[in-house]
């Protein structure tokens, strides 16, 4: 089945107003920017987003924050965004915090049909005992917090359970894809990419090099095509934004400078 679009603006023009959508990437590095543009432009409001972290001000799902079109986000790390902090302490978006781990799991038991499982991450703090403030009142008093959650002893050992993630749908970016949505990730883009992929009940895919069905190795495949159901070309593969550039000072700085000293 070939499951190629021709642009991502057709591939996200189906995304309803509060939606529920699991986003690949972690910071900026393997971001699915295209269709989160893509999104933009479609309109679509009220989304509760399932992603590690919700991009930057500028970019990522930072582009939809800002547009207010995102109303409670699932996420581990909400730092590098400060309109993220200003909405959420203002009582304008709804925050879940997970730990890292956990939320992979969730993602990936949510693609995996399992509903719940038990870990020992978070026992003994907020994340098990509840009250974690998901949302702010104007005032800055707690309007929704977290609900305490079962634990269980397995072996001595306390769980706290975690249930599964599953979304109406998933954007994604992969390095290559090919026709029937199979797709190869290109080292640490990798990341929440896969498990994003699985949770999305209609999962699309912005893929860098789109080749023919069967022209990739099947031991090569980091995700098979069965996650998929959507794949684009992206409109511009070498487009990649550094989210913090960090440089050593070359041989003639370093040479000044320990003349001047």
């Amino acid at each position: 089945m070939d499951k190629t679009w021709t642009s991502a603006a057709d591939a996200v023009a189906d995304i309803p107003d509060g939606a529920t959508v699991a986003v690949g990437g972690f910071g900026l590095c393997g971001i699915p920017h295209d269709l989160i543009e893509a999104l933009l432009d479609a309109g679509a409001g009220g989304l509760h987003v399932v992603s590690n972290n919700c991009g930057v001000d500028d970019g990522g799902l930072g582009v939809l924050l800002a547009a207010k079109r995102i109303v409670r986000t699932t996420s581990s790390y909400v730092g590098e965004n400060k309109e993220f902090a200003r909405q959420y302490l203002a009582g304008e978006l709804e925050v879940e915090l997970v730990p890292q781990g956990t939320l992979a799991e969730r993602l990936r038991a949510g693609g995996s049909g399992i509903p719940a499982f038990y870990t020992p991450a978070g026992v003994g703090t907020a994340v098990a005992e509840g009250g974690l403030p998901w949302r702010y009142a104007a005032d800055g008093s707690v309007a929704v917090a977290s609900p305490a959650r079962e634990t269980r002893l397995f072996g001595g050992v306390e769980y706290v359970l975690e249930e599964s993630v599953r979304t109406d749908f998933a954007l994604v970016r992969a390095a290559v894809g090919d026709t029937d949505g199979n797709l190869v990730f290109h080292a640490s883009a990798r990341n929440f990419n896969p498990l994003a992929a699985m949770a999305g009940r209609i999962t699309v895919a912005e893929v860098e090099r789109l080749v023919p069905a069967g022209e990739l190795d099947p031991d090569a495949v980091h995700l098979p095509g069965v996650f998929v159901q959507r794949v684009v070309a992206v409109a511009d593969p070498a487009r990649k934004r550094i989210e913090k550039r960090t440089t050593a000072p070359s041989a003639t700085t370093a040479t000044t400078t320990e003349t001047g000293n």
